[in-house]
């Protein structure tokens, strides 16, 4: 057998929580590659993936592999993110395989993002194994998960195999499937060199380590290679495998998986899905898929001890080296200082930077409401990208608004369809389709504008639908809106940490109770405090703090009225001069309660 035709690339995909990292890790044992230990979850070795149960970062692994008749093969597991949040490392995960592994777990059936990542393989060509994990539940409906795959998927029932990742149960005969069902990669070692780079990560000692897959040609240290979008050459100084701890070979070529070393000091000179070739054939094409990582969350990120300004700094530098995707700027807030805008791919990227810079480099943060980016056009003909309402131009100069959209998949049972479609009205959800796979559950399809969903949606939809309704999504790009900037104005001075964008009808409603809620946040003054919203210069919501005031008449015990008018007269005036060169700082206390504040 030739070295290429013993090789097996192979993901495996799922819905969070449904067993993928258990079956990588009795996958590792039953082929010797590990021993069994008792730290579970060998791939998932960051805390944060193994609270959450999910997977943040990919890891690639190398599995040797002698089947029972004798044969020796080469298995290439990538590991692959299961979240939309992560759905292009996806897609590039896929696109280094031949072959991928569809996990649905027994008790939970087929759920929004299995639907999703079949999809993706099924785009990218690949042969899916499906297989039912949790057998051993008590729960476990292996009849029902049979049938939604057919009628869901369109997989074969009898393809399915049956397994049970924590007892180690079908694992053997998973092994046998993958070897006989998924092709040998293809691609020649003599011709040109291309290689697909699905990952990445940042090594203080030798810079960028790509994580490749080498699709024709071969890779050795010494050899000269060319970024294809970036332009760059570099020195290739070590390649290897992952076994899953990275060990150097003499050479990668076609249909192998590894890393190439070419101290490489820039993240952004190696994209996730760029393409490697050599110099001496600049004509080599792009691997198709590649696109740019874009932001579409963004908040703002303060320390809370303003000395504290270049740690932070320093640690989303760090940080930024491991997960190209995020982007950072100075920011600067009237409320909380100095602090930065950063750039994340959804809600849950941007939950797990905050907490890993909290945890990992020991940051206290403030993380103000997250917003996304729209898409302003104003009378002069510009279109303008606004990630924070602050920077908003001016109402007389702007044309219309547009506001990011997405297609939503809501997988939820029958019984809650009332619930979750009433909470879908209450976000601006538009129903563009509704489907029933099977008796007991329905598949909506909605189009929301994003920012409705960025905030609580997800938990929302787990309440109404006690845990059961699962969600997948997909960007659908822009549509006008009838939207406005909100200023609040503390004492007649706009604090742009508080702006906000909604739509005309919601914005005075929410104007109102933000600046009821203000009122009693904010310490009480020597002299009356106005809160005021305003849309355009318009003051659509007042409320008043009321003055500290002394009880200047206690000192009358009688007398005439006009003594005691006299003295308050006096006071009155003394507030007034107060008012004018008072200022007021508005705590953080009460910047922190207002992020909380629901719709």
């Amino acid at each position: 057998m030739s070295k290429t035709k013993a090789i097996r690339n192979f993901c495996i995909i799922a819905h969070i929580d449904h067993g993928k990292s258990s079956l990588a890790d009795r996958i590792l044992e039953l082929t010797g590659v590990i021993r069994t230990s008792g730290s579970e979850q060998v791939l998932d070795s960051m805390d944060l993936e193994r609270e959450r149960g999910i997977t943040i970062k990919a890891k690639p692994v190398r599995i040797p592999y002698r089947s029972p008749g004798g044969a020796e093969y080469v298995l290439n597991l990538i590991d692959t993110p299961g979240h939309i949040d992560f759905n292009y490392e996806v897609s590039r995960s896929l696109k280094a395989c031949e072959g991928a592994v569809l996990l649905v777990d027994a008790s939970q059936g087929v759920e929004a993002q299995t639907i999703g990542n079949a999809y993706f393989a099924v785009d990218a060509g690949l042969e899916i194994i499906p297989v039912i994990n949790k057998i051993d539940l008590p729960n476990a409906m292996i009849d029902d998960c049979l049938l939604q795959l057919e009628e869901m998927l369109g997989l074969p029932a009898e393809d399915a195999l049956l397994v049970s990742a924590r007892e180690g149960t079908g694992v053997p005969a998973l092994l046998e499937a993958i070897v006989s069902r998924i092709p040998h990669p293809g691609g020649e070692p003599a011709a040109p060199l291309s290689c697909l780079v699905f990952d990445s990560h940042y090594d203080p000692y030798r810079g960028v380590i790509a994580h490749i897959r080498v699709f024709s040609g071969s890779i050795s240290p010494g050899d000269h290679i060319l970024v294809k979008s970036s332009g760059k050459t570099f020195d290739v100084e070590d390649v290897g495998h992952f076994s899953p701890q990275p060990m150097p070979c003499q050479r990668l070529v076609a249909g192998d998986v590894g890393y190439v070393s070419a101290m490489v000091r820039e993240v952004a000179d190696v994209s996730v899905g760029d393409t490697i070739i050599s110099p001496e054939h600049p004509e080599t094409p792009f691997i198709a898929g590649f696109r740019r990582l874009q932001p579409m969350v963004f908040c703002g990120l303060y320390p809370v001890d303003t000395g504290d300004y270049d740690k932070l700094k320093m640690a989303l530098e760090k940080l930024q080296l491991n997960d190209s995707s995020i982007v950072f700027q100075k920011e600067n807030s009237a409320a909380l200082g100095h602090g930065f805008r950063v750039g994340f791919l959804g809600m849950l990227h941007m939950e797990i930077t905050v907490e890993r810079l909290r945890r990992e480099y020991e940051q206290n943060l403030i993380a103000t409401m997250p917003s996304v980016v729209y898409k302003v056009a104003t009378t002069a003909g510009d279109v303008l990208m606004i990630d924070n309402p602050s920077k908003f131009p001016s109402v007389q100069e702007i044309d219309h608004i547009e506001e990011p959209m997405i297609r939503a998949q809501i997988v939820v049972p029958t019984a809650f369809v009332g619930p979750c479609m009433e909470l879908a009205s209450s976000r601006r959800g538009t129903l563009a389709g509704m489907d029933h796979p099977d008796q007991r559950r329905v598949v909506l399809t909605y189009d929301f504008p994003l920012v409705e969903i960025i905030a609580d949606f997800y938990d929302r939809l787990k309440s109404v639908s006690q845990g059961y309704a699962s969600m997948d999504y997909e960007l659908a790009g822009y549509r006008t809106g009838d939207l406005v900037k909100v200023d609040i104005l503390v004492n007649g001075d706009p604090v742009d940490a508080f702006s906000y964008i909604a739509t005309r009808d919601a914005a005075i409603a929410r104007a109102r109770v933000l600046v009821s809620k203000l009122r009693k946040l904010i310490p009480r003054q020597q002299f009356k405090v106005p809160l005021q919203a305003s849309i355009g210069g318009r003051i659509v919501a007042r409320e008043d703090i009321a003055p500290i005031r002394k009880d200047v008449l206690a000192k009358c015990y009688g007398g005439d009225v006009t003594r005691k008018r006299k003295l308050l007269e006096k006071q009155k005036e003394g507030k007034k001069r107060m008012k004018m060169v008072g200022s007021v700082e508005v705590p953080q206390e009460a910047f922190l309660s207002l992020l909380k504040l629901e719709e």
